[in-house]
């Protein structure tokens, strides 16, 4: 037994000195690409974009058959929106380029996190990875992701894509890796290193919370538990097929889904029609409670239901469906810690609770988000501006939808939000960042501020390179020891002598650079073999 203990240990520490060989590379890494200008950042981006976006589809294919977990369909509209779409839409966003207010008196120069370390969840591995690392690149971060172990595979080719037309298209080797086989020993030390610069934690509770706990900054997101209020102003066949569609997106994996309809009583049996015609099915009260016991009757959400199908659920729990059931509708009587089904449900099972008018619905969401939820997403279908104001006022939800799905329109697609598979909380839920994550939660900015008197004159900063004569970041110990992804045991080695590197921004200076990585490798190996 004592030797299987130091086995483990040994393989433990090994696993942990290439991880720290991984953030020396990106180290150095995000401290070369700091100094890229915005054409040079622009054309990487793209190509990881479009190469992302081209593989779309095989890896939504790949992500389901390895998780089991949601609809290929859905996953590949979602790893298409978080390729080209959302690259277009950050294209024309400068994050690299000094802004100069001279009615201001201020310089602001633009500073990237340095090593982003991005955890990435089995529910919606690919298009998660393609929006972290593109975030990364658009603000001149290295990244390193680390994926859910039941999802690695896909997510891991889905990187090494990115990474190779990035680094094709002239960044910096490095700046983009992957934990191959992620542990969480290995996690924890990545987290706690003073390398990284801020994590990106989209997982579940616990994941986060160690996230937050780590020491170092780090922009996660809580659960999500979204009711959606439908009042007598709706439209109810278009609110019907809205709730429908986006209760069986991707089999309901995305936190933002619907968790409970509070229908206003006086058009509840229309509604529940309209859902009918939709797709929905409607439980007879006993298979309710088979619903209830299939889903809670562990204590916990039942993991095995995560992201089925309804009619494979409605198997499990001895329903008889027909195949063309979208989702399943379970009618309860009180949003309560004693009525399971008013928890948040990561499957097509959405609750329905009758309310006597739109302001007990309000109270009843404020309960809903009051079990969990706090800080995520709500959505109401209504006509009735005063109700719409009172509801986003009144329930403590920082994204309201209204009348639009709420899984796609609080993800940002469908909606004017910023698309994000980082949904912040907000105070309400525990969190820094109350909106939906984007690039300019990856960067800082230095604001050099004159003295504001008007006989003070403002300096001429038009054409100056703000690191032509010194770094972009703070050196550590950048260089790098070791090339390739990181793959537990790999032997661990003693760090060298800093070195710097020279001035880059030129695709021949990043040539330069990466041929000194390769002779310093080619030493190292020559030494281990002598030895």
């Amino acid at each position: 037994m004592t030797a299987i203990v130091e086995g483990i240990l040994a393989g433990d520490q090994r696993a942990t000195g290439a991880a720290d060989m991984m953030l020396q590379n990106a180290e150095w890494a995000a401290a070369a690409f700091a100094r890229f200008d915005r054409a040079h950042v622009a054309r990487i981006a793209r190509a990881a974009a479009d190469v992302a976006f081209a593989h779309a589809g095989e890896l939504a294919d790949a992500a389901v058959a390895e998780t089991g977990f949601g609809v290929a369909a859905h996953k590949k509209i979602k790893n298409e929106l978080t390729s080209k779409a959302l690259h277009d839409l950050y294209a024309a966003e400068d994050y690299c380029t000094a802004r100069i207010k001279s009615e201001l008196k201020m310089v602001e120069l633009p500073r990237p996190a340095g090593v982003v370390f991005a955890l990435t969840p089995s529910t919606n591995p690919v298009c998660s990875v393609y929006y972290k690392v593109l975030m990364a690149l658009f603000t001149r971060n290295a990244i390193i992701l680390s994926p859910h172990p039941m999802a690695k595979k896909c997510s891991v080719r889905a990187a090494l894509l990115m990474a190779e037309a990035a680094e094709n298209a002239g960044a910096p080797m490095g700046v983009i890796q992957v934990v191959e086989q992620p542990t969480l020993p290995l996690i924890e030390h990545v987290m706690k290193s003073p390398r990284v610069g801020v994590i990106l934690a989209t997982g579940g509770t616990p994941m986060v919370r160690a996230a937050y706990s780590s020491g170092n900054p780090a922009i996660g997101v809580g659960p999500g538990n979204a009711p959606v209020l439908v009042d007598e102003s709706a439209d109810l066949a278009l609110a019907a097929k809205r709730i429908v569609e986006s209760k069986s997106f991707d089999n309901s994996i995305l936190c933002t889904n619907e968790s409970v309809v509070l229908a206003v009583e006086s058009i509840a049996d229309r509604l529940l029609q309209g859902l009918k015609s939709a797709g929905a099915y409607m439980a007879k009260p006993e298979e309710v409670a088979a619903l209830r016991e299939l889903l809670f009757g562990r204590g916990t959400f039942n993991v095995e239901v995560l992201g089925k199908s309804a009619v494979e659920i409605g198997k499990l729990a001895g329903l008889k469906l027909a195949a063309n059931v979208k989702i399943i509708l379970a009618e309860i009587d009180r949003i309560g810690i004693d009525e399971p089904l008013s928890k948040e449900k990561l499957c097509p099972v959405l609750g329905f609770l009758r309310v006597p008018h739109a302001q007990a619905g309000i109270t009843q969401a404020r309960a809903l988000i009051r079990l969990s939820g706090a800080g995520h997403s709500a959505a109401i279908h209504s006509k009735h501006a005063p109700t719409i104001l009172a509801y986003g006022a009144a329930v403590k939800a920082l994204r309201v939808v209204v009348n639009a799905p709420c899984s796609q329109g609080a993800a940002g697609f469908g909606t004017h939000l910023a698309p994000a598979f980082t949904i912040g909380t907000g105070y309400f839920g525990s969190s820094a960042v109350g909106e939906n994550v984007g690039p300019q939660h990856l960067i800082n900015w230095t604001r050099i501020a004159y003295n504001d008197e008007p006989a003070e004159a403002f300096g001429a900063f038009e054409g100056l390179d703000a690191w032509a004569t010194g770094p972009a970041l703070a050196f550590g110990r950048e260089a790098p020891i070791s090339l390739g992804r990181l793959q537990e045991g790999a032997d661990a080695a003693q760090d060298p002598q800093p070195q710097p590197p020279a001035a880059t921004g030129t695709i021949d200076e990043v040539a330069l650079m990466r041929e000194e990585i390769r002779r310093m490798v080619l030493e190292e190996l020559r030494g281990a073999l002598r030895s």
